[in-house]
């Protein structure tokens, strides 16, 4: 797969959303925002917990955390939205650790750190999580939003992966765009299979390092397919990392800015060659 030459980013005057340019003023306003979120959205799990979710009102939750009905509106659409308060923010951050990742960094592992805000977003609030996991699992409304949820993630890494490589290169028999999807897909999916499992327990348990094994798995499977590097369009690039056997030594050579999983791979990779 070849890669169009890794660009920093623009700064950005105006959000993608359409709202405000960041300055003090806005990202106070911000946090008191995502702050009432997470009040409506406690009280929501309160009342749901004691009186189920169909019979539980939006205006019985907006009397719960001390609002009027108009202002649970300005924050959720319904009462099933109340129940993932924190998924917009936590979309911003992933796409923000896309933005910002290094040029020598493997896409398939800029994909994995970006789904890692999940997993700190469900890791903040353990308690909370695990409720919201067994209500998920009894209503199928909710279990919808969160399908949806869980698309929104996926539809970023899949263009992001998309994104860089060299369409001009593309050649018939060329499966880079498949190859791009498919390996989106399976970061999600490791994702959502570790989480699950650790929901399962009560949330007990290193679920990132449970995480990173399983995109280890993932790395293994497509990572030779999506390459080394950003910087592997026209010009040739050295890998971070090369290793080679020489009798019962093996020798490692590997750039100052290499990351640490990248060489360990190598000589991993190295080592299972006979």
């Amino acid at each position: 797969m070849q890669y169009r030459p890794h660009m920093s980013q623009p700064a950005r005057t105006q959000p993608s959303d359409g709202s405000e340019a960041t300055t003090p003023g806005t990202r106070r306003a911000a946090a008191q925002r995502l702050k009432m979120r997470r009040e409506l959205a406690a009280a929501a799990m309160e009342l749901f917990a004691a009186k189920g979710y169909e019979a539980t009102t939006v205006d019985e939750i907006a009397a719960a955390a001390g609002v009027a009905r108009r202002t649970f509106f300005r924050h959720f659409r319904s009462k099933e939205e109340a129940i993932f308060p924190d998924h917009d923010d936590t979309l911003v951050r992933a796409e923000a650790v896309l933005d910002a990742a290094p040029a020598h960094e493997n896409p398939l592992d800029t994909v994995c750190r970006g789904i890692k805000e999940v997993m700190r977003m469900y890791a903040a609030s353990p308690a909370v999580s695990v409720a919201r996991y067994r209500l998920t699992r009894e209503v199928p409304t909710l279990r919808e939003a969160e399908i949806a949820s869980v698309a929104r993630y996926e539809r970023l890494f899949t263009r992001y992966l998309l994104g860089h490589f060299d369409e001009g290169a593309h050649h018939e028999g060329d499966d880079d765009p498949l190859l791009a999807e498919v390996a989106a897909s399976a970061v999600v999916t490791a994702h959502n299979h570790v989480l699950r499992r650790w929901l399962r327990a009560g949330a007990e348990g290193d679920v990132e390092a449970q995480l990173d094994h399983a995109f280890g798995i993932v790395r293994a499977t497509f990572g030779t397919g999506i390459g080394a590097g950003r910087g592997l369009g026209g010009d040739h690039q050295e890998p971070p990392a090369r290793a080679a056997k020489q009798g019962e030594v093996l020798v490692t050579v590997a750039r100052t800015d290499a990351p640490l999983d990248e060489v360990m791979r190598t000589i991993e990779k190295a080592l299972k060659q006979r």
